[in-house]
């Protein structure tokens, strides 16, 4: 075998490890980028927990396709950049919207969560929830809230009844 082919099955399997070990994959089509905004948008990435890469289309398709998913095949033309969620499902989608309305030039092809084909649409849903640290902060605040409610009240009480 030549060399050329070796290497992009190497390519490939690196490829299939990013997916398998990501949360989510969003695919996008990056045209029209300067290479100042590029750079911001992969420090941004890169601040999110989020790997982003420009791959060739057909070193995507195969890697989509060995794990059993021919859904992205229709996406896959033109200029393709993925962005690996590795830490958290939310940020690549985050950043990649936050991108598109600071720039006004990209466009998200389609995404991958938990094993499930996102459409455009989808992606832009999971763009707009909450980060995990967010969600937390919340579900503490509604627990957390009876008991400091309670102790509004007892410390209420007890100013009455010494006034």
């Amino acid at each position: 075998m030549s060399a050329t082919i070796e290497l992009k099955k190497q390519q490939v399997e690196q490829i299939v490890e990013k997916i398998k070990a990501s949360k989510s994959v969003v695919l996008v089509d990056y045209a029209g980028l300067t290479v100042k905004e590029d750079t911001e948008l992969r420090t941004n990435f890169r601040k999110s927990g989020v790997e982003y890469k420009v791959l060739k289309n057909t070193l995507i398709k195969r890697a989509f396709n060995q794990l059993g998913y021919n859904e992205f095949d229709n996406s896959l033309n033109g200029t393709t950049a993925v962005a690996f969620g590795i830490e958290d499902a939310v940020s690549g989608a985050k950043v990649i919207s936050d991108a598109i309305k600071k720039y006004n030039k990209m466009a998200i092809k389609c995404g991958l969560l938990d094993g499930a084909y996102l459409d455009e649409n989808g992606v832009k849903v999971l763009s707009t929830i909450p980060s995990k640290e967010v969600l937390v902060a919340r579900l503490l605040g509604v627990l957390t809230a009876p008991m400091r409610n309670l102790a509004v009240v007892a410390n209420m009480i007890a100013e009455k009844q010494n006034a």
